[in-house]
């Protein structure tokens, strides 16, 4: 029998990478939408991927990718307009008849969230659930190991681990893999996995600083965290080409990081009883980034993370507020973060917190 077809969006990106890889390697067949021929493109074609370069804003551009595929994968554009996009997929899917949407999602999405990204991924899933004849299944991971591990050369090179963060706030980290395998599964059977949503996790709760402790082993030096103020950390992540939409997004997800959003209801237990397979590690995971060609400890690498360090201070920076005023973004009357939302409480399957993450929202609003 001849297998559908499986468009996937954002194909170039963390998750979009490797679900066409995971899919090619099971010889499903993939077209993979693409901004622009580049070398990422290349790599998908040569598993076997067919190319295709499109406008995904565009509701005939899409139409047309979506021709002779069944189901998709769609990874929302980090830009302010997500919404947009959302909207003329959806209207494209339902034109074409595709038989089922696995949608990535995020953990904090809410409609009254501070940050736009959050809200837009909320009505995403909403969208997306509503198109008639469609089954449509949800990926609802947290912050992934990847978000954490993109500090690894500053770690490896100068035994710092800088994040605005509190040491001892948690979260249970996937890998961008284990993330595709819950999706990948879900395409290859969407009946099965109709109108579900799955949270993938890594398999144990850690703090920064069990994670810094895990990068210190791994990298078999001692690495140390070091909780930077916003500014710095603007700087920093805007030198080094992160969308404006997801850094304005940052200041949100650090206090939802620090009151516990991130540890609320995990572990679970999602991608195994998904996929039939343990999640991997955070070590497992980090050795593989201790790998990575600018993680290794040399000289060039050493004076290349050293210039890096001292110069974040007089780098330009980034406004959110401003960035949010001038792309007109829309405000909430009443913004909550995760935690303050009760029903983000109730649409995540869970009481208020308790314990060390009560008591550290508690403090993070009496310093707010």
């Amino acid at each position: 029998m001849t297998r559908p077809k499986i468009l996937v969006i954002g194909a170039t990106g963390k998750t979009g990478a490797a679900v066409v890889q995971q899919l090619r390697e099971k010889d499903w067949p993939v077209r993979a939408i693409v901004h622009r021929a580049d070398a990422r493109s290349e790599q998908l074609q040569r598993s076997g991927a067919e190319i295709v370069a499109a406008d995904i804003f565009d509701f005939d551009q899409l139409s047309a990718a979506m021709r002779g595929a069944r189901r998709a994968y769609y990874c929302p554009p980090c830009l302010p307009y997500m919404i947009q996009s959302v909207a003329a997929f959806a209207a494209a899917a339902q034109e074409m008849r595709l038989e089922s949407i696995t949608g990535l999602s995020q953990w904090l999405a809410g409609p009254a969230h501070p940050s736009l990204m959050s809200r837009q991924h909320w009505l995403a899933d909403r969208v997306f659930s509503m198109i008639p004849g469609v089954a449509h299944t949800i990926v609802n991971p947290g912050f992934f190991a990847t978000a954490y591990l993109s500090l690894i050369p500053f770690a490896a090179q100068l035994g710092v681990f800088p994040l605005p963060v509190d040491g001892e706030s948690r979260n249970a980290p996937p890998s961008n893999e284990d993330i595709a395998r819950v999706a990948v599964t879900a395409l290859i059977d969407p009946d099965r996995h109709a109108g579900k949503s799955y949270r993938p996790t890594g398999p144990k709760l850690l703090s920064v600083n069990e994670m810094v402790g895990v990068l210190s082993r791994v990298l078999n030096r001692k690495v140390r965290h070091i909780q930077t103020p916003m500014w710095m950390f603007y700087k920093a992540v805007r030198q080094a080409g992160m969308p404006p939409l997801l850094l304005s997004g940052f200041r949100h997800y650090f206090q939802d990081h620090n009151r516990g959003a991130f540890e609320f209801g995990a572990p679970t237990d999602d991608v195994f009883e998904v996929t039939g397979r343990r999640p991997e590690s955070f070590e497992t995971i980090a050795r593989r980034y201790a790998a990575l060609p600018e993680a290794r400890q040399t000289w060039a690498n050493t004076l290349r993370a050293f210039a890096g360090f001292l110069t974040t201070p007089f780098r330009p920076g980034f406004n959110p507020e401003k960035f949010e005023r001038e792309q007109f973004h829309p405000i909430p009357p009443a913004p909550r973060l995760a935690l303050d939302s009760e029903r983000w409480r109730r649409e995540h399957n869970g009481p208020p917190p308790t314990g060390q993450a009560q008591a550290r929202s508690i403090d993070a609003r009496r310093s707010a």
